[in-house]
């Protein structure tokens, strides 16, 4: 391959050096922040030798490679375009930089709403079986142990303003326990309690003059709001980190603390409450009114738009929402209509998969209508519905239907954060309303897409290749872990899902031990000593990649036995891992054993799924 070749021709089809912003690779891609997308020639960049796949994540375009060549192309890149490398947090920086103030916005609501869902999902769950003992034991609500439990059940909701405050402190750079006393100070006890509002005249509501008696302002709590909470935390994190600039470090701990509570308290309970919890009431009374349009029209049309506001990355937005509907009063009646989205997308991606002849397409719609059914949709619209249009139409009108179904029964939900089959559980007092629900969206969007679909027409040298084949050689490729065989369809990222990189399986290891699954030579060794690449003495060529963007760990925890060029034979020991230090770092360790050059066999089969031992028959090549 002409790696400087390749370099020019990206560069060219990207619209030019001038049009970079950053550049960095990993073991396959090279990564790319372009600063005029509209400049870029996808479909030229795909049919660039050497290129095995390009697509758009996270405002970088990522083009692969392959392990061996990615790297260098990426060095005749950089000479090419005389920009600074960079490694992959500069990629995100400056990618995050590109982004509009929507985009960031939206982004910045799901860093902030997203790590407290697994509070929320306790407290959600724990109400959802309380309701449904007591509507099989009524005299359980008069039981201590109901009382006791249902203090549990509450206390994320009852305390939300503070878990949203330290998350968002954490999303805005401040300090996350100066975020909390925000938090607090909102739902202070000398404050009158938000809910007891309604039943009090507006005479008995205690108020105190403020900005020198210019203006009354009501002393009630919080409780039931969101949005003000993170206005008057993203205050606090700005107001804190200018004071770290100008004020001296030897009096910072103690002034930089003080002014930025005291200030952000003052204009939290005086200008930013008053105001953005009057404009929150408006967006909530707003969707409540979408969602009760009479007929369930509300719900049709919420439930036909949320597959593509996930395509665009938008819904992290509901998270905020939902929050604020579970807070105001106490159900969360957006929860089922995106529930009808979600399986409707994944019914769309079953009927493809049973009535496509396509084995490859086949393998990849089967698991990713069935994680839709649990809620992870990911898969199935982008895997999969996306990449054939029709079954996403499909998904979008079976998402409207069971929206219809769900605005006319008007089903809601405890909790937020989950959604599918598993959404029962916090759907106890809805459950038949909740199952019609999914049978309405399920149905609808399978029958569609089942009409719908088509199979491509193969050309003829396709159909002949696709016919029988005399099989007469196997080569071998062991497996180079201890752990367990899952297909490459079920790993979790999209280059390897989608075999861009080549075809193989993928081991969820049980032991840190990477041995060599053939007899060959080294061909790669990345710096961060996450990946090993073989070149075996039958000319197949395999990658090993450890772990799920294991890059970041920059090499911390990896030990590589070998060097580039070795000669290896099978079961030599090629890298040790430190699974407990990776895995607590928050990575997955699903290890893709890839053939990156497949097009020289008839066929690559996975000897089998299960319980596997590093030197056990992983992989045939049929020749």
């Amino acid at each position: 391959m002409d790696y400087a070749k390749a370099a020019r021709e990206v560069c060219a089809n990207i619209g030019g050096k001038d049009n970079v912003l950053s550049a960095a690779h990993c073991a396959t891609r090279l990564r790319l922040v372009i600063a005029d997308n509209s400049k870029c020639n996808t479909k030229a960049i795909e049919d660039i030798d050497g290129v095995k796949g390009v697509f758009e994540a996270s405002g970088q375009l990522q083009i692969i490679f392959g392990t061996g060549t990615v790297n260098k192309v990426y060095d005749a890149f950089i000479k090419e375009t005389g920009i600074s490398g960079g490694d992959r947090e500069d990629i995100k920086r400056a990618a995050a930089g590109r982004q509009n103030v929507f985009q960031r916005a939206i982004k910045t609501l799901g860093d902030i709403f997203v790590p407290i869902i697994p509070a929320i999902v306790a407290s959600g769950l724990l109400m959802g079986i309380l309701e449904g003992l007591c509507n099989v034991w009524p005299q359980m609500a008069q039981s201590g142990t109901y009382t006791i439990i249902h203090l549990f059940s509450n206390a994320a909701f009852v305390f939300l303003p503070v878990l949203i405050a330290m998350s968002a402190a954490k999303a805005f750079g401040g300090n996350p326990y100066l975020g909390a006393v925000i938090g607090m100070i909102m739902i202070h006890t000398d404050l009158v309690n938000a809910w007891s509002v309604a039943g009090m005249e507006a005479s008995e509501i205690p108020s105190a003059g403020v900005w020198f008696g210019l203006y009354e302002v009501p002393l009630v709590g919080y409780q039931g709001h969101v949005i003000p909470v993170v206005i008057a935390v993203w205050l606090m994190s700005w107001i804190e980190r200018k004071l770290h600039k100008i004020v001296p470090e030897i009096i910072d701990l103690f002034v930089t603390p003080l002014l930025t509570v005291l200030v952000t308290g003052y204009l939290t309970l005086t200008v930013i409450g008053p105001v953005f919890s009057t404009l929150e009431n408006y967006v909530l009374a707003g969707a409540q009114a979408l969602i009760a349009i009479p007929f369930g029209i509300g719900g049709f049309l919420i439930g036909a738009a949320y597959a593509p506001t996930v395509v665009a990355g938008v819904h992290h937005m509901y998270n905020a929402l939902e929050a604020g509907l579970l807070s105001a009063g106490g159900l969360n009646t957006w929860m089922p209509i995106a529930t009808a989205a979600n399986v409707a997308q994944g019914a769309a991606a079953l009927a493809l998969a049973l009535k496509t002849k396509n084995r490859k397409i086949k393998s990849v719609a089967l698991p990713a209508s069935l994680s839709a059914f649990l809620g992870i949709t990911e898969p199935a619209i982008f895997g999969v519905n996306i990449r054939y249009m029709k079954p996403f139409v499909a998904g979008c009108i079976g998402g409207a239907f069971g929206g219809l179904v769900a605005g006319i029964t008007g089903v809601g939900a405890t909790a937020y954060g989950i959604t599918g089959v598993f959404g029962f559980l916090i759907t106890t007092n809805y459950a038949f309303q909740y199952a019609l629900v999914m049978a309405v969206a399920f149905a609808a969007a399978f029958f569609v897409s089942w009409l719908l679909y088509r199979d491509e027409r193969q050309n003829p040298e396709e159909e002949r290749r696709g016919g029988p084949r005399t099989q007469e050689k196997a080569v071998l490729i062991h497996s180079p872990m201890n752990g367990e065989v899952i297909l490459l369809s079920e790993v979790p990222d999209e280059t390897f899902a989608k075999e861009m990189l080549g075809q193989g399986a993928a081991i969820i290891p049980s032991s840190g031990e990477v041995v060599s699954p053939v007899d060959g030579v080294v061909s790669m060794v990345p710096g961060t000593l996450h990946a090993v690449g073989l070149t075996a003495d039958g000319g197949a060529e395999i990658l090993i990649h450890v772990g799920i963007d294991t890059v970041e760990r920059k090499g911390r925890g990896f030990e590589m036995a070998v060097h580039e060029g070795e000669r290896v034979k099978a079961g030599q020991l090629l890298l040790k891992v430190d699974l407990e230090s990776v895995a607590k770092a928050g990575y997955d360790l699903t290890t893709p054993v890839i053939v990156t050059n497949p097009e020289n066999y008839q066929s690559v089969r996975v000897a089998g799924k299960g319980t596997i031992e590093a030197g056990a028959r992983l992989i045939e090549l049929f020749q």
